[in-house]
């Protein structure tokens, strides 16, 4: 059950960690991470994407209180959180979405954006991540995390002009294939419909 409510969590983008879920009922997080995978398999996911933009604006708001953010700061972090949407949206055209959890992308997303702005010591907040839970994962895990997200992003090149429109032929393709399929399907159930009533007004009793 709490393996089912930690998935859930972060399919709909409401990350919580697994040692906070297990802390807050005083139950070893490490059972709810080796069940993650049984539950994906029993709900039968096909695909399970996990987009970080809720977890961004979740960090943010710790960064707030971790900072102890004035007027000045507070509408710098609203920057930095309008660009770390920017880095995501580049993310979500990667696997990368398919590999790591929401958290991991959320921090790739911020770091790079902190790259730009320099708003706060990111990886003084990285440590005091760590310093606060009990996680399960070392610093330089995590880097290795953010450094594989970026790799993805790096990796990824937007379809050129030529492959969009072969892209969009298919797609119309298809859609004018399904779109003749439903015509077929509801003139015959027309036909059935028609049949059917002309059936019944036969068998009628007559009131003669």
């Amino acid at each position: 059950m709490l393996t089912c409510i930690y998935a859930a969590c972060k399919i709909e983008e409401n990350h919580v960690s697994a040692e906070e879920l297990g802390k807050g009922i005083s139950q070893d997080h490490q059972m709810i991470l080796n069940n993650e995978m049984i539950v994906y398999q029993s709900l039968e996911f096909d695909l399970i994407v996990y987009a970080p933009y809720r977890s961004v604006e979740g960090f943010i708001n710790d960064m707030e209180e971790f900072f102890n953010a004035g007027d000045n700061q507070l509408e710098m972090l609203k920057t930095l959180q309008e660009t770390a949407r920017f880095e995501v949206d580049k993310m979500m055209l990667t696997d990368a979405p398919l590999l790591f959890p929401p958290g991991q992308l959320a921090l790739a997303a911020l770091g790079n954006s902190n790259a730009l702005h320099r708003v706060i010591d990111f990886d003084s907040y990285l440590r005091g991540i760590f310093s606060r839970e009990n996680s399960m994962h070392t610093m330089s895990e995590l880097s290795e995390s953010l450094d594989a997200i970026d790799s993805w992003v790096r990796k990824y090149k937007s379809p050129s002009e030529k492959e969009l429109k072969h892209i969009n032929r298919k797609l119309k393709s298809c859609w004018g294939h399904h779109s003749h399929d439903e015509g077929k399907k509801r003139e015959k159930k027309s036909k059935h419909k028609s049949k059917k009533s002309s059936n019944e007004a036969q068998n009628m009793p007559s009131i003669a």
